[in-house]
C-alpha cells in the first residue's frame, strides 16, 4: 500500500505528503500518513511536531509546498523514543548515535 492510499480512497481527499491544509483555521502542512488519520506540522508548532487529524473533520485541502525538517537536536530525540530502551543511559545512546556507521550521520550503504 502507498502512503495515504487508505484515506484517499475511503474517504476521497486529495491527501498526501507536503499538501497544505487548514485545520480549524490553522494551516499546516501533511507531513506523515497514520493510517486512518493525517500528521499534521501545523505553521505555528515546531518543525517534528506532527499532530493527528481527521482527514475529513472541518479541514480544507490546498496547494503543495515542503515539509520543514525538525532541528538536529529533535532528531536526535525522535531517535532516542525509537531506539533508546537498549541503553543504560541517554549518554550511552547519545555515543552510539554518533558513530559514524549510522545512516543519518552520512553513511551512504549502497
Amino acid at each position: 500500500m502507498t502512503p495515504f492510499s487508505y484515506v484517499v480512497s475511503y474517504y476521497g481527499v486529495p491527501a498526501c505528503l507536503g499538501r497544505i491544509v487548514i485545520v480549524g483555521g490553522k494551516q499546516g502542512v501533511i507531513a506523515e500518513d497514520r493510517g486512518h488519520y493525517i500528521g499534521i506540522n501545523f505553521d505555528s508548532d515546531k518543525a517534528g511536531v506532527i499532530k493527528n487529524a481527521h482527514p475529513t473533520s472541518d479541514i480544507t485541502y490546498l496547494g503543495m509546498s515542503k515539509i520543514r525538517k525538525p532541528s538536529r537536536s529533535s532528531g536526535r530525540y525522535a531517535r532516542y523514543l525509537e531506539y533508546g530502551d537498549g541503553f543504560n543511559s541517554f549518554l550511552e545512546y547519545c555515543y552510539w548515535d554518533a558513530e559514524k556507521e549510522r545512516s543519518w550521520n552520512g553513511r551512504n550503504y549502497a
